[in-house]
């Protein structure tokens, strides 16, 4: 009996929530551990439907690093990084864009769809749906002076087009979005998929932009979990050289995101399995949210 009650407090802690999201929209960002491992595949696909069923719009931006990394090694192509970021000729965007759009968006949309969905899944050209120009990249000389790069293919994105997003959700599907994007004559640009999502969250106005990561979220220099921090906390924790490496880019985007209309934005641990639903319905959560 003491289980079950317990059952029923947990249904009662989430009650409000429901309550306040239901007809709002979030865009989760789907990347790392959580992609590869069979068990945790199943839950964030259930987690993504019970969204759904509850009035939540969830909108879907995927990663893809280690399907391309694998891809390309068969190919014979080796990849070069610039403040990671892969260097994306026109051969190594034809295989991007082969096993980010053709794969990686068609293995989610199956599992989405298998356990009791309805997604569809796009890339940044169907309906020009994410508009891009190529992104250059800042570094730094030996001489101390910062140079921009030409990394090839490698995109940003310039506008957002929501009205097929828009239109999905009315008829109550699920978008995949693959992160390429379509510049203005056609081409292919390969885009790092937190950017997308956060850039897709600010258009939609999102109620939520959730990162899923291989880390419990955003620490201290001590190494400990902070579960809520503002835009300002972020901008310190990298001057004090808490956030580094593949980190800055993630909170950089979360900050974007909230400045641009954003409500909120969480950095959460994919590895746990049911990790959406445990951030957004319990009180405590589990990651670190990062807000205005």
């Amino acid at each position: 009996m003491k289980h079950l009650i317990e059952k029923a407090n947990t249904l009662m802690e989430a009650l409000p929530y429901i309550r306040r999201f239901s007809g709002k929209t979030f865009v989760i960002k789907y990347g790392g551990h959580a992609m590869s491992d069979e068990r945790l595949k199943e839950s964030f696909a259930l987690d993504v439907i019970m969204l759904k069923s509850l009035g939540i719009n969830a909108v879907i931006v995927h990663g893809g690093g280690p399907q391309i990394n694998e891809t390309l090694k068969r190919y014979g192509i080796v990849s070069e990084f610039v403040r990671g970021m892969r260097v994306t000729d026109a051969e190594t965007m034809s295989v991007v864009e082969m096993v980010l759009v053709g794969q990686v968006n068609k293995e989610v949309v199956g599992y989405l769809n298998q356990h009791g969905g309805r997604a569809v899944g796009l890339s940044g050209k169907d309906g020009s749906l994410l508009l891009s120009k190529k992104l250059l990249q800042e570094i730094k000389g030996d001489n101390g002076a910062t140079e921009m790069v030409d990394i090839g293919y490698v995109g940003d994105v310039v506008k957002v087009n929501t009205d097929l997003i828009k239109t999905l959700e009315q008829g109550n599907y699920i978008p995949v979005i693959a992160p390429v994007g379509v510049g203005l004559e056609g081409e292919s640009y390969n885009i790092n998929a937190d950017l997308v999502a956060g850039r897709v969250a600010a258009a939609l106005n999102a109620e939520k932009l959730i990162l899923l990561t291989d880390i419990n979220g955003v620490k201290d220099k001590n190494g400990t979990l902070l579960e809520s921090i503002s835009v300002d906390d972020l901008n310190r924790l990298i001057e004090d050289d808490a956030i580094t490496g593949g980190m800055i880019p993630k909170v950089v985007c979360c900050a974007d995101a909230l400045r641009d209309g954003v409500k909120k934005a969480h950095i959460i641990d994919g590895r746990m399995p049911h990790a959406v639903l445990l951030e957004i319905f319990t009180d405590i959560g589990i990651g670190t949210e990062i807000v205005k």
